[in-house]
């Protein structure tokens, strides 16, 4: 944990940015959502021996307000809305949201997060332009699949003379989706050779996989088992009460990871040897297919995170049941 108890918040819209600092003297003050006013808000806090800043996800409206922070050398945490909104409201009920009401929850989340002995796994590794192209790359490739089963979706309750007009959509979407697909393995393999050498010697794994996890998964590697499980969303919850044992559960996390885990693992299943036996015997101590199947998935992102961490491809001699 930093000796310094200086902690930010920063609530980020797409054309402006709320500033909250506490811990040091700083008032609460609105940024510009471009370059120039990242460099005056970059500017204001590089004096104050900033321990933490804190922001939400907004749809990629903060990547390059965080990316600006960190090449300065400041600790950023991206962390879920839905995190941070939670705490507003345990912190006494507090239900008004304006821009700088967000951004003083924010700082106080912060200085919260500051005294947690696992904070490195809330903190961004720095995102260089490669990997922030990738992770473009991914989620356009994501929009036009969506775009592809809405219009599909479409045809089953559309006249049959329109059905022509639905077909040149998908067509059209369908070429965009295989110059995405192209580029993004390009660009891998291009810009990230090694690492994705090392996550596709895993059975399971095929591009789309690697190229997700690169990109929105940068943690990969950095973390123990247990963080990089929690981060994705795979770690079971406990709900027990007293005398009380509940299911457990897995929530938040990141969704998009999750589900190219999930679709790799139903592929390891079934063609990874260590996977497949890990899956049989699950199977066969009875749990249901679905809990053996998320079994599976953090069995191996929990590989693959040793997998990038020691530099070594997969070893089915190494990685047993």
């Amino acid at each position: 944990m930093s000796a310094s108890s200086v902690v930010v918040g920063i609530d980020v819209a797409k054309a402006h940015v709320d500033v909250s600092v506490l811990g040091a003297p700083l008032d609460a003050q609105r940024f510009d959502n471009q370059a120039e006013g990242h460099s005056a808000l970059t500017a204001a806090l590089k004096p104050l021996d900033v321990a933490l800043v804190v922001m939400e996800a907004t749809g990629g409206y903060e990547t390059e307000l965080a990316c600006a922070l960190q090449a300065t050398g400041l600790p950023v945490a991206v962390v879920n809305p839905r995190q941070a909104r939670d705490f507003a409201k345990s912190m006494g009920g507090q239900l008004a949201k304006t821009d700088a009401v967000d951004a003083r929850m924010l700082a106080e989340f912060a200085a919260v997060l500051l005294r947690r002995e696992d904070l490195a796994r809330f903190l961004r590794p720095l995102a260089h332009p490669q990997q922030q192209w990738l992770a473009a790359l991914v989620t356009r490739r994501r929009q036009l699949l969506a775009m592809m089963l809405s219009e599909r979706q479409r045809l089953q309750i559309t006249p049959k003379a329109l059905h022509p007009s639905i077909e040149a959509i998908v067509a059209a979407i369908k070429a965009q989706l295989d110059e995405i697909e192209a580029q993004m393995v390009g660009h891998v393999r291009e810009h990230f050779g090694e690492i994705n050498r090392l996550l596709q010697s895993a059975s399971g794994i095929g591009p789309v996989t690697s190229a997700t996890l690169i990109a929105e998964l940068p943690e990969l590697g950095r973390l123990n088992r247990r963080e990089i499980a929690a981060l994705v969303g795979i770690a079971p919850m406990a709900n027990d009460s007293g005398s009380s044992k509940g299911r457990r559960r897995i929530q938040g996390g990141r969704f998009d990871v999750r589900r190219v885990l999930y679709m790799a693992a139903l592929t390891a299943s079934c063609r990874n040897p260590v996977i497949k036996t890990f899956y049989d015997r699950l199977i066969a101590a009875g749990k249901l297919p679905k809990v053996a199947l998320v079994a599976c998935m953090r069995k191996l992102l929990t590989t693959l995170n040793a997998m990038v961490r020691t530099h070594q491809p997969w070893n089915n001699s190494l990685h047993g049941a």
